[in-house]
């Protein structure tokens, strides 16, 4: 049987980067002493989540990949000779900004990134402003693990995405997220926007076979324009197994570092029984490239 071990790092950040950071290498040095082979952080892991508002002031957060930071985890992911999953802000050229996932192989290199392809624009989340639409497609990142299917946050709520990556190859399906409940939610209402964000993971596990991996951050951040309440972001990181099986999940509302392990050779097993790849109808799906089909 081949088995990950795979780290999840659900960090509550503060407004200070270095710290942030610092915190970020702490947490990874403890998934590696507990057998990590894997880390995922989550989503713009190195500050607080600036897209609750709309300043140009703060396209100085990004970087260039390579870059400061790509450096920093590279030699984290050396030191430890872990796989890491990190997400940054890019700065791929003056005016053109990406929210980018990079993965280091066990020796620090940069295995492969991936730029978020679906990019909100609600209250609170103005990605849209910040970010240009990645152009690197659906394509897994080979690692000294296997093939990483890494997307970012909102491209979970769509199954063409997951699908995509899985026709290509992909032997887990990982997210890292930012998303939480405004404080005028009501309770019912925060527990169908929570339930709702597990099912449609947990939905990809299945459809596609793969185990899926979710990682948020959580705690309340405040919005600087003073316009909302900020966001209470709901943390719930979590492991699916390729049925939707919940491996391991997160508090609410606590900081959490997880080890869990991963059963590679599952998915094959899945697949078997349940041979959807098998009899998909790709001869009548030429309409889901059309934006509405009337």
């Amino acid at each position: 049987m081949r088995t990950i071990k795979v780290g999840l790092i659900q960090q509550a950040n503060t407004p200070d980067r270095r710290t942030n950071m610092l915190n970020l290498a702490e947490s990874i040095a403890a998934c590696a002493a507990h057998g990590a082979q894997l880390v995922v952080l989550q989503e713009l892991h190195n500050t607080l989540y600036f897209c609750q508002t709309e300043d140009t002031r703060l396209f100085d957060l990004a970087e260039p990949i390579p870059g400061p930071s790509t450096g920093f985890y590279a030699e984290l992911a050396a030191t430890h000779g872990i796989v890491l999953v990190t997400s940054l802000f890019e700065k791929r050229a003056p005016g053109l900004y990406h929210n980018t996932a990079v993965v280091f192989d066990r020796d620090g290199s940069i295995a492969g990134k991936y730029r978020k392809m679906h990019i909100p624009d609600d209250p609170a989340y103005y990605e849209k402003f910040y970010f240009t639409p990645g152009d690197l497609g659906f394509q897994p990142i080979q690692t000294s693990l296997g093939k990483l299917g890494v997307l970012v946050c909102w491209d979970q709520w769509y199954p063409e995405a997951a699908r995509l990556m899985a026709l290509r190859g992909a032997e887990l399906l990982i997210y890292p997220t930012a998303i939480g409940w405004e404080s005028s939610d009501t309770d019912e209402e925060k527990s169908r926007q929570l339930g709702a964000w597990v099912i449609s993971q947990r939905g990809h596990a299945v459809a596609n076979g793969l185990p899926v991996i979710s990682v948020n951050r959580v705690g309340h951040e405040p919005d600087p324009s003073g316009q909302t309440r900020g966001i209470q972001f709901w943390g719930n990181s979590f492991v699916a197994g390729p049925q939707g099986e919940i491996l391991a999940q997160a508090s609410n509302v606590e900081p959490q570092v997880m080890v869990v392990e991963v059963d590679m050779d599952r998915s094959e097993n899945v697949r078997r029984w349940w041979p959807f790849l098998r009899d998909r109808r790709i001869d009548a799906y030429d309409s889901i490239l059309k934006r509405f089909d009337d």
